[in-house]
């Protein structure tokens, strides 16, 4: 299991001191049922859709009037929409993460020699696991809360008028993973020089598809792991395991999508700007 935390990470108190990502006590204790790992039915739907909930057959009852909509709707505790308690603070920090992500593209001439295509070929594939290791280096504080939804009748009715939101929505769910991750990483306490080996191991991913270098990429992954793999060594010599077990950690990256950090770090500051084609901007990739 990735995230130990267990239950204390899910209502919200993981970690010690500066380094842990809180979700709000009081949005969980005002609501009993917010669990993430709670029941679903058997066909695997989640519990907001079983038959014994009074929201779902209010759903059908008035849904059945106005035939089948396009929609679905989720009303249980994992799904539901959450956005940063202190937007202003946590996003300037997420945009100085982002900043230093360019930064070490920039500086990194192993990357700089590649065809331009196959830098962004693999810019698009690790920019949000690179970002994700710059908030563990960092130590970023986040803090969420639970985004005020109408009432299910309201929802319903209006559903129609209603426009669907461009940028996707954070989910508590979302939040939740993001969190294991983060706290996971913490746990391992690298260092400065084994965050930037484990950071060109993700970057030159020789799986990326197009790529016109792929072998020359392969070399400079594995150079990567190697590098890493030495340092680990020097770090924790006692710790025979340590090497795979960052491995392991990092292949959870690519769980958190990039749509959550864009909805959840950028969207308050850029709105709707595609992070992807803005860091291809800033590094003149365009």
């Amino acid at each position: 299991m990735v995230c130990g935390e267990g239950r204390a990470a899910e209502q919200g108190l993981v970690g010690a001191g500066r380094r842990h990502l809180l979700l709000p006590r009081p949005a969980l204790a005002d609501h009993p049922t917010m669990s993430l790992t709670g029941p679903t039915t058997g066909s695997g739907a989640c519990e907001c859709q079983g038959g014994d909930s009074q929201h779902a057959i209010l759903y059908s009852l008035l849904s059945r009037s106005r035939g089948p909509s396009p929609h679905t709707h989720c009303l249980c505790a994992r799904h539901r929409t959450v956005c940063l308690r202190a937007p202003q603070q946590t996003c300037v920090a997420a945009a100085g993460v982002l900043a230093k992500t360019v930064a070490f593209l920039q500086y990194l001439p192993s990357f700089a020699l590649l065809p331009p295509g196959d830098q962004r070929l693999l810019l698009v594939n690790s920019w949000a696991p690179l970002f994700l290791l710059g908030l563990a280096q960092d130590a970023v504080t986040i803090e969420v809360t639970e985004m005020p939804a109408p009432s299910m009748l309201k929802k319903i009715l209006l559903e129609e008028r209603s426009p669907e939101p461009q940028t996707p929505q954070a989910t508590l769910a979302g939040v939740y993973r993001l969190q294991c991750c983060l706290h996971t990483f913490w746990s391992l306490d690298l260092s400065p020089k084994e965050y930037a080996y484990l950071k060109g191991a993700i970057l030159f991913n020789p799986d990326t598809p197009g790529l016109q270098s792929a072998s020359h990429v392969e070399s400079l992954h594995r150079e990567a792991k190697q590098v890493l793999q030495e340092a680990l060594a020097l770090h924790h010599p006692v710790d025979q395991g340590c090497f795979a077990r960052i491995l392991l950690v990092a292949s959870t990256l690519k769980s958190i999508p990039p749509a959550l950090l864009s909805s959840l770090f950028f969207h308050p500051m850029f709105g709707d700007a595609d992070i992807t084609r803005l860091i291809l901007d800033m590094l003149l990739l365009t």
